[in-house]
């Protein structure tokens, strides 16, 4: 096939990219780089099979014949989509709209990258694909939050009315190489913070939770359902869930840090639990992960070594 990536220099762009060349596909990578980095395909240099294109997906353009597009583009850390609020809340509006145009057009099918945030602050526990959800649509994180829930909306209404071939993944919390170490996410920050022989700053209490996926587990449960004819959302994420608290330990003993923890305040609309449902990715896709938090944080641990010295 040939494959669009939008947002293909980010985190989970840049190994989806890898994974679709390594299935045998040809990928066009499209990215305005506002949070994406060229090292990420840095290795694809010489990869006849791959072409990368600098755009920004809210303006309109014609990529030719593609097979199969996933729709990946979106700040996608607190710091960066508070940032860029606009630019978020547009990406997920008129980007997407328009990358469905493409996928009307030539036939091509569609999985779309939403999120956990699409939950809020949950006051279900674990949260199910049936659950709507409990955001502030007018709160610091709702440039991203509604972002995400408009493009479910919006894509929905494609595969509804106009018989495009779309899926949703709602990505959990998702960790690993080429994850920025600067984006102020809860791992990168941790694991920044002790190779630095920092404090390690947790907001709130530390009795938060989150549940923390490595990213080719990720990768391997998105290629799943973008091969499977599921049309609602499915959760991908690790059900394992962890305190802030017990993850920043964690960091700590796979470092082998000495670094103290602080406690700062927990943000406005910071959800207090995270924990996703995986029932209908297990029967669906025969999906589960299989990378554990420590394990994960030891394969991440050269990246972030590495990144640290070259910042320096």
């Amino acid at each position: 096939m040939r494959v669009l990536i939008t947002g293909a220099a980010g985190f989970l762009g840049s190994h989806l990219t890898d994974a679709l060349l390594a299935d045998g596909h040809e990928v066009l990578g499209v990215d305005n780089f506002c949070t994406g980095s060229l090292q990420n395909l840095a290795h694809l240099e010489h990869e006849s099979r791959f072409e990368l294109m600098n755009h920004d997906i809210c303006e309109s353009f014609d990529p030719k014949h593609v097979d199969y597009i996933f729709n990946f583009a979106s700040p996608a850390s607190p710091p960066d989509y508070m940032r860029l609020g606009i630019e978020t809340l547009m990406v997920g509006s008129a980007g997407t709209r328009n990358m469905l145009e493409v996928a009307a057009k030539y036939g091509a099918k569609f999985l779309h990258a939403s999120t956990s945030e699409c939950y809020g602050d949950p006051d279900q526990h674990p949260q199910t694909e049936e659950y709507w959800g409990h955001v502030n649509p007018i709160g610091p994180r709702s440039v991203y939050d509604e972002s995400k829930r408009f493009s479910e909306a919006l894509v929905t209404a494609y595969w509804r009315y106009r018989k495009v071939d779309a899926r949703l993944v709602r990505i959990f919390n998702t960790y690993g190489p080429r994850l920025q170490a600067n984006d102020g996410r809860v791992i990168s920050n941790f694991m920044t913070q002790a190779l630095r022989g920092e404090d390690l700053t947790i907001y709130g209490d530390g009795s938060q939770t989150r549940s923390f996926c490595y990213v080719s587990d990720e990768v391997d449960g998105i290629l799943r359902l973008s091969r499977s004819d599921e049309h609602a959302p499915v959760n991908i994420g690790n059900p394992s869930e962890w305190t802030i608290l017990d993850c920043a330990n964690a960091v700590k003993r796979v470092i082998g840090s000495n670094s103290q923890i602080v406690f700062h305040p927990l943000p406005q609309d910071d959800p207090t639990q995270r924990q996703p449902d995986i029932t209908k990715a297990k029967a669906l896709l025969g999906w589960e992960p299989k990378i554990d938090l420590e394990t994960g944080l030891k394969l991440s641990l050269e990246y972030f070594r590495s990144s640290i010295k070259a910042a320096a």
